[in-house]
Parts: C-alpha cells; sequence; structure tokens
C-alpha cells in the first residue's frame, strides 16, 4: 500500500516533494522550490504526517533510496535530495550540478 502511495506520487514531468511540516529542511526545501515559477500542478508537497501510514510510508522511502529522513525531493523519477540536506541542482536545464546547502 505504501509503496503503491509513494510510486503514484513519482511521476514523469513533476517535481514531488515527501515532507513533514516540523522538519525545519523540509520548511526550507519548500521555501527554496516556491521561488521557481512551476506550471500549474507541477509541483506537490506530500505531508507524509498527514496520514495514518506515517511510519510505512517512511520506511518504503528507506528501503528506495537507502535512508530514512525527510525532505526527498523527486524532479521526474529523479532523486534530487541526497543525505544530509544537499540538493543537487537540477532545477534549470542550462545549470551545471550545484549542491546547495541548508
Amino acid at each position: 500500500m505504501a509503496q503503491a502511495f509513494v510510486s503514484s506520487k513519482i511521476q514523469p514531468r513533476k517535481v514531488v516533494v515527501f515532507i513533514k511540516p516540523t522538519c525545519p529542511y523540509c520548511s526550507k526545501t519548500q521555501e527554496l522550490l516556491r521561488q521557481f515559477p512551476f506550471k500549474e500542478g507541477l509541483l506537490e508537497c506530500v505531508d507524509i504526517s498527514a496520514t495514518s501510514d506515517t511510519n510505512v510510508i517512511q520506511a518504503c522511502l528507506q528501503h528506495l533510496m537507502g535512508a530514512r529522513m525527510v525532505p526527498w525531493v523527486f524532479i521526474g523519477k529523479e532523486c534530487i535530495v541526497l543525505p544530509g540536506g544537499w540538493i543537487q541542482g537540477y532545477l534549470h536545464p542550462d545549470s551545471a550540478t550545484v549542491y546547495l546547502k541548508f
């Protein structure tokens, strides 16, 4: 069930962020991403604590990504958040890979 939920959110041509609202890194990530002019419906923040399956969803993300943390940011099916809060800068097609530290 959790794997189907996570898989349904990670879609091509969409940015999805798995968050918990109490996480300061999640807030900073949302702040950063909201600075970009995404078309309507192409940026989705998924609050995993808003469901009764929070621990199961987090375990699924841990299995998929290798770490139990939030936020996880996916552009299409590619994860751009690395453990420790680093974001790879894939937000502009002309940019080289950039690492931003919160």
